[in-house]
């Protein structure tokens, strides 16, 4: 089980001036044509544990899975928009040959679908709390640091204006 932290966290980018965020997945349209969409299931732990065994590809920490009804997803942290598409167009690594793949004999007869959405964040837009949880999201992809004084609410993290009229004291 994980360890959860008691109180209130933060993550904290140090000196990172931004932050991709990777959101990619699949979604299971015809659920009978299991051969079609199984293969796709497969390839992405392949790809998974290609990225977490090479820091230096740019993902910076193991990628968060969620699963809801047909949809498969993961939300991935980047150190950088040319880390990730390096990745992606490498010929010596697992994600091109399986795009290709997908190109080749799935993508036209509709019975599953991939998607990504990609979002370059500079580091000073970004603003982040964890009550009680695990070190998780960008706190697992950066340092989790417990939330200091001054900076209790999410406007005064992200430096809109300072703390103090937070609708709720802080635990």
């Amino acid at each position: 089980m994980a360890q959860i932290n008691p109180g209130r966290f933060t993550a904290d980018l140090g000196d990172r001036k931004e932050v991709v965020v990777f959101i990619i997945g699949m979604r299971i349209n015809r659920l009978l044509h299991f051969w079609r969409w199984i293969p796709v299931f497969l390839v992405m732990p392949r790809m998974i544990v290609e990225l977490c065994r090479d820091p230096s590809l740019g993902m910076l920490s193991r990628p968060r899975t969620f699963v809801s009804g047909r949809v498969v997803m993961l939300v991935q942290y980047w150190r950088s928009f040319e880390e990730l598409e390096r990745f992606a167009r490498d010929p010596q690594r697992s994600h091109l040959g399986a795009w290709r793949d997908f190109n080749r004999r799935i993508r036209n007869n509709g019975s599953v679908g991939i998607f990504h959405e990609t979002y370059r964040v500079p580091a000073a837009a970004i603003e982040t709390v964890y009550g009680n949880m695990p070190v998780f999201g960008l706190a697992a992809a950066s340092a989790c640091v417990p939330v200091r004084k001054g900076r209790q609410s999410a406007a005064a993290r992200l430096g809109v204006r300072p703390d103090g009229d937070a609708p709720v004291d802080p635990y």
